[in-house]
């Protein structure tokens, strides 16, 4: 709701959260046809993370769409409702004039459910104003319209901005997939930003990577020029130490590891999966190692947690196994006594 004429704007959402809650912004700029200089949110989780009279934490998300729009953000002050009382106002209006009319009507999709806002909206911004005699669309029209900034050339997608650190095979991970970055940043922490079609990777204000998201088939997504000339950061990983320790342990496990490398789009990106088995089999004998490896490959469970699994199955098939001890007493009746 703007503050001089109370031009109203509302909508349905499936949720309050940061997607949400951005793309309602985004709609409401395009249905008044500009910005505002300032908005006063409520303390609402998805748009300020601490709520402070003095210094408010605006969610990094919802900061970069107001840097977008050109716009401050005030929070209003919790527990506060004089600091919006134009918003608290308009509010109790919408539930009577648009709640109050639909509450008996049944929607099948979100989209009919707003279509019916919509002409509830016009109703109320095209209604005359007792005490002033206009209604609140013409009094936007005469008074605020000329106040609002010029919209950007291009809305605001919706970007969620995570703090991840790259891993060993010069991958981070978002949603399951991962996504290559130049293999010098290592272990380094990087900014990555996900929208619904690109991933990008920024470290230190420098964007040095970008991809398109991935919603399904390979999890891997690299990028050959983030390769070193060598596929691999350090010289002595490589797939041929790899077989030769798992050779150290048997032929099994130097099958499982030539599996585990094979089943990877490139072999470097099966390290980690080489390097976490290699811890599970740290403490545990050559021969039940053997048997487990056997086992992984030929059902295809080619990965840690499949490893961990067989691991806990097999020991305790082991135990299960061991004899156990006879009692000998005198009221115990031997097998003699049954015919």
């Amino acid at each position: 709701m703007l503050g001089a004429s109370s031009f109203t704007y509302a909508e349905a959402t499936w949720t309050q959260t940061l997607p949400d809650w951005i793309g309602s912004h985004v709609r409401l700029f395009r249905f008044i046809g500009g910005v505002p200089r300032l908005i006063v949110p409520d303390n609402l989780k998805s748009g300020v993370n601490r709520a402070s009279f003095y210094d408010p934490e605006i969610n990094r998300s919802y900061g970069m769409m107001a840097s977008h729009y050109g716009i401050g953000v005030l929070p209003a002050r919790p527990k506060r409702p004089k600091d919006k009382s134009k918003v608290e106002n308009g509010v109790r209006f919408a539930q009577s004039c648009i709640l109050g009319r639909l509450r008996k009507q049944t929607f099948f999709s979100l989209a009919e459910a707003n279509g019916a806002i919509a002409q509830s909206l016009d109703r109320i911004n095209d209604h005359v104003m007792r005490r002033l005699g206009v209604t609140r669309r013409q009094l936007f029209e005469n008074v605020e319209r000329a106040a609002l900034a010029t919209l950007p050339d291009d809305d605001y997608e919706f970007a969620e901005w995570r703090l991840v650190r790259v891993s060993t095979d010069y991958h981070v991970e978002y949603k399951t997939f991962l996504y290559s970055v130049p293999h010098g940043l290592i272990r380094q922490q990087v900014d990555l930003r996900a929208t619904a079609r690109t991933i990008e990777v920024v470290h230190r204000g420098k964007r040095v990577a970008a991809h398109q998201r991935r919603y399904g088939g390979p999890r891997y997504g690299t990028d050959p020029e983030h390769m070193p000339s060598s596929h691999r950061r350090y010289a002595e990983w490589t797939p041929d130490r790899f077989r030769r320790w798992g050779a150290s342990i048997g032929p099994n496990t130097e099958g499982l590891v030539i599996a585990v490398l094979a089943s990877r789009p490139h072999p470097e990106q099966g390290f980690r999966t080489c390097l976490g088995i290699l811890r599970l089999f740290r403490d545990i004998a050559c021969e039940r190692a053997e048997a487990v490896s056997a086992r992984a490959v030929e059902i295809g469970g080619l990965n840690c947690k499949s490893i961990a699994s067989l691991l806990a199955n097999h020991k305790a098939a082991k135990h299960s196994t061991e004899p156990s001890a006879i009692i000998d007493h005198a009221n115990l009746r031997g097998p003699g006594y049954f015919h």
